[in-house]
């Protein structure tokens, strides 16, 4: 079955690298180089803060690729530096950065490419280290694994510092009221410029939870044969059942998740 989130996720990451890579030749960009990242940024943003988005970046990097299992940090020279496009404000991320306006950054894994703003909630301990979970987990598993957006959002939200523990009552409430979106359901979700807020809330909250407890309910190191089966081209469900025997479908993860949220 073709998997309609990923390849909704692709086309619109396709058509938006595009644009971040356009970026370079726009006026008023100043640029910073440390040893994995080339910053660009505004005229307006303090060098202070480039600093200390460059120095929280590269702590980063190292601590999203341990957290992922991964005991090789990939290396970023020779060209393939992580690109960090840093805009005046959130006016400026949405108008010329050509993103959603419920958005707060965006990565762009093929391209190495990330975009923020300085004062987005969350900025260092939230956006920086989801928004490198993306690119570090899709070199590791590879551009071509057909996976759920759920997934790959509920990975980089595992990197962040806080995780949004608040996610588990979230979704709870949303079984309780009747909203709550079924795995099989959930990776057929777009998101869109124009999406609401609370389709984006949701998505996002169940996205954190299942990832959640697949890695930290269940064991640890099955998660990581997982992401292994994935990156070795094994298709999403039969690795799923591969390495956990007892889920055959997502929708044996999805009633063992509700299970566990109910219990």
């Amino acid at each position: 079955m073709k998997n309609k989130g990923y390849v909704t996720f692709i086309i619109l990451g396709l058509l938006l690298a595009n644009t971040a890579m356009a970026d370079e030749q726009q006026d008023k960009w100043q640029q910073m180089t440390g040893p994995d990242f080339l910053i660009y940024y505004r005229t307006d943003v303090p060098d202070d803060f480039v600093q200390t988005t460059m120095d929280t970046a590269e702590d980063e990097l190292k601590r999203v690729t341990d957290n992922l299992g991964i005991t090789n940090a990939p290396s970023w020279g020779g060209g393939r530096e992580i690109k960090i496009y840093i805009y005046s404000n959130r006016n400026d991320y949405v108008k010329n950065g050509g993103q959603a306006g419920w958005s707060h950054g965006v990565a762009f894994a093929k391209a190495k490419t990330i975009k923020l703003y300085p004062d987005a909630q969350g900025f260092f301990d939230t956006l920086l280290p989801h928004e490198l979970g993306h690119i570090v987990f899709r070199d590791y598993i590879g551009y071509t694994a057909n996976i759920p957006l759920w997934f790959e959002e509920g990975v980089a939200i595992y990197q962040e510092k806080a995780k949004r523990l608040g996610s588990n009552e979230a979704v709870k409430g949303a079984i309780e009221n009747g909203q709550f979106i079924p795995l099989s359901q959930l990776t057929g979700v777009r998101l869109y410029k124009d999406s609401k807020d609370q389709v984006v809330d949701q998505f996002y909250a169940e996205s954190a939870s299942v990832v959640y407890y697949l890695i930290t309910e269940l064991d640890e190191q099955e998660f990581y044969m997982f992401c292994n089966e994935l990156k070795n081209g094994t298709p999403f469900e039969e690795a799923l059942h591969k390495v956990y025997l007892r889920f055959k479908t997502i929708n044996d993860l999805n009633q063992a998740w509700m299970d566990y949220l109910q219990g």
